[in-house]
């Protein structure tokens, strides 16, 4: 078998001549130095290009169809031509929406990534993205084509934060496929979000402040006895800076007492991957302690601080339900983050003892010359904070009579509490990274 036959390619041609078994490669006098041939399945082959005498591989058959073949020449021919050394590989993605399915199942199967991850990657794509860009040919991308189909029409449908966080989703996805060789080249390299906007994105503004947690915790003290794990919830987040993620799928076996008791956050729980270890305090015992009563008396003997009816964690919109009804969208989990994170500023914790606590990623420098895990300094931080919270009704919730926790800077902290408040509105919030 060593035929080549002179014909016209079309995917109808490559079928018929796949039952001539005497046929192994097919050309066409259109396009110069092409070739098709078959393998042994003879439904599928591989395109080729012959450049002086040398068969470079372009893409398989049927993953790169006749029609897509053609498309893609003109774009291999004129890289050979800058550079005669160049790939002659075509990529099997021809259309956005092609890239993005791709992406998108690629994405879905990555274990690295957490769910809430996959599923905002995912809703992203599917409900934005290949919605408007799904039969754009990705050798017709550009900023004029992106700017019209997707950024400009988006902007005027959702926030500007939103739209930064799809357009970081269609660089990736592009980068992704260009690297990988399932597109010929990254038509999107270089661009960047303020190539369409020049309005900057503002932080959210905070809807909690220090001097309103008086409220706040005495609300949360009305409420515990018929709503115990919605408070429990918001307190822990309050007490500890903590994501709504990390705090609704603690375990019990998490919370460890002992002479340095600790709350152990795991990296799978985590945004930034990366385990987490948070001091407890004698009002954070002391209000588990309280919340972990209060379900046996239910009952309970399972492993989750906030279980489902399905024996698993709160949901993400289950907890995200918990807050509408104690917030009454007039704050959100994300504000008691917020807040802990300003009350620390306000109480003269070191910034980055309070990034830690917080568990933000710290830029390369801090990692590469900063090797400790400071316990001692956070926990100073948070019975400074814990203390301060008292004065504004804590205490009445947690019922721990101990003062100070052994160590009687920290009673001297709380009773200052107030004049750390009056402070509070002239000090600038420094969570913006949160």
């Amino acid at each position: 078998m060593s035929q080549t036959v002179l014909t016209t390619f079309s995917d109808a041609e490559i079928r018929r001549q796949a039952a001539k078994t005497d046929v192994l490669n097919l050309r066409d006098a259109r396009y110069p130095g092409v070739y098709f041939r078959f393998n042994k399945n003879r439904e599928r082959g591989s395109w080729y290009l012959v450049v002086s005498s040398k068969w470079s591989k372009v893409a398989t058959y049927p993953a790169l169809p006749t029609k897509s073949l053609i498309s893609a020449l003109p774009g291999i021919r004129e890289r050979l031509a800058v550079d005669p050394g160049a790939s002659t590989a075509a990529g099997t993605l021809h259309t956005v929406g092609q890239l993005l399915s791709w992406y998108a199942d690629r994405q879905s199967r990555d274990r690295s990534l957490s769910a809430k991850r996959r599923s905002t990657t995912a809703s992203i794509i599917s409900c934005h993205l290949k919605r408007r860009l799904e039969d754009l040919p990705v050798s017709e991308v550009t900023r004029s084509s992106l700017d019209k189909l997707a950024m400009w029409p988006l902007q005027e449908e959702v926030s500007l934060s939103y739209v930064r966080l799809m357009w970081g989703v269609l660089v990736v996805s592009f980068r992704q496929a260009a690297k990988l060789h399932m597109i010929t080249s990254n038509p999107i390299a270089g661009f960047k979000f303020t190539d369409f906007t020049k309005a900057r994105v503002k932080p959210k503004p905070a809807r909690l402040r220090t001097v309103q947690l008086e409220k706040v915790l005495g609300e949360l003290a009305i409420r515990f006895d018929e709503a115990p794990v919605d408070c429990t919830l918001a307190l822990l987040m309050l007490c500890h800076g903590t994501r709504v993620g990390e705090t609704r799928m603690a375990r019990w076996a998490h919370m460890t007492q002992g002479e340095q008791p600790e709350w152990f956050i795991p990296a799978e729980n985590t945004k930034t991957r990366c385990e987490h270890r948070l001091p407890l305090t004698h009002q954070a015992l002391a209000l588990l302690n309280r919340y972990r009563h209060w379900q046996q008396g239910k009952g309970y003997q399972g492993a989750f601080l906030f279980p489902s009816k399905n024996g698993r964690p709160l949901t993400e919109s289950q907890a995200c339900a918990a807050f509408t009804r104690l917030g009454a969208g007039e704050w959100t989990s994300h504000d008691l983050r917020k807040v802990a994170r300003t009350g620390w500023t306000d109480l003269g914790v070191d910034y980055l003892i309070g990034e830690m606590l917080v568990n933000h990623t710290l830029s390369r420098n801090v990692q590469t010359y900063i090797h400790t895990s400071a316990d001692q300094l956070k926990r100073e931080a948070l019975d400074k904070w814990h203390g301060w919270l008292d004065g504004k009704g804590f205490a009445v919730i947690h019922g721990s009579t101990i003062t100070g926790n052994g160590n009687s800077h920290i009673a001297a902290e709380a009773s200052s509490g107030a004049a750390c408040e009056a402070n509070a509105e002239s000090v600038k919030s420094e969570d913006s990274k949160a």
